[in-house]
């Protein structure tokens, strides 16, 4: 068990990965800042879908810029330093997608 969250472009491939395992505290920071917790489902994602605007990734960026700043970027904790990476790769990814195409798909599994 754990949280595969998926983006996928408009032709249906994957554009952006994040894997959390279900004890992962960290994947709640992706899920609020996606405003998507309806997806959350503890231990995985719920298995739904939604689809994102432009708009909503760039809040989830900057939600993202808020939720970090503070944050030591030295942390020692190499867990943490991961998901901060992976949040930013994956928020980052769907940006450009739904830059280019207008929206973004994003998958809870």
């Amino acid at each position: 068990m754990g949280h595969d969250i998926s983006g996928y472009n408009k032709a249906g491939e994957e554009i952006a990965y994040a894997r959390f395992s279900m004890g992962n505290y960290n994947a709640t920071i992706l899920y609020n800042l996606l405003d998507a917790n309806k997806y959350y489902a503890g231990v995985s994602g719920s298995g739904g879908s939604s689809t994102f605007t432009i708009q909503q990734i760039e809040k989830a960026l900057i939600g993202f810029n808020q939720f970090f700043e503070n944050r030591d970027s030295q942390s020692e904790n190499k867990f943490e330093n991961w998901d901060q990476k992976q949040i930013m790769d994956f928020i980052q990814n769907c940006l450009a997608t739904a830059q280019k195409e207008g929206c973004v798909r994003v998958y809870f599994g």
